[in-house]
């Protein structure tokens, strides 16, 4: 698939959909607190496959800025989690671009995004929250939920994307 063009009013309405999807799961319970599914980087991941990598820049950041203005967590440790997670994230996918579409997949792009936001709230948490290695312990247990959880993304996004073409 080759990227499209996009334009500022397309970027507008992903962000608005990456915001209402992260509200939407920001009310979500949780068996585990911190445990999300992350349906947000759907949009995110959309954006990067059908466009290219700025315009997943821009959805990413503005989803976080925005979303955290509207939830009331703006410069909270909530705020600079899902913000060192997403530009870990996009660095992860950054690096996805020089990957072989021929060897790696949606799949293999949402696993890695996963395991970079991931990472980074792990080094937020454990810099600025919990300065204790012994957090490293449940880092298993994220992982697990994030490779699950970015597998079910990527099935999602496989849908919409060949329900589209």
């Amino acid at each position: 698939m080759t990227p499209q063009r996009i334009n500022i009013h397309q970027i507008a309405k992903l962000t608005a959909l990456a915001i209402v999807l992260n509200m939407f799961e920001f009310f979500l319970p949780s068996p585990i607190y911190g445990v999300k599914p992350g349906i947000a980087n759907i949009i995110i991941l959309f954006a990067f496959v059908k466009f290219n990598f700025q315009s997943a820049v821009y959805i990413s950041l503005i989803r976080v800025f925005v979303s955290s203005l509207l939830l009331g967590t703006f410069l909270t440790p909530s705020f600079f989690l899902s913000l060192f997670g997403a530009l870990i994230s996009l660095l992860f996918l950054y690096f996805c671009k020089f990957l072989s579409k021929n060897l790696f997949s949606l799949f293999s792009f949402s696993i890695l995004s996963a395991l970079g936001h991931i990472i980074g709230q792990f080094i937020i948490v454990r810099i600025f929250i919990i300065p204790d290695n012994g957090i490293f312990y449940l880092l298993p247990i994220f992982l697990l939920f994030g490779f699950i959880f970015s597998l079910i993304n990527a099935y999602v996004l496989t849908k919409v994307i060949t329900s589209s073409n």
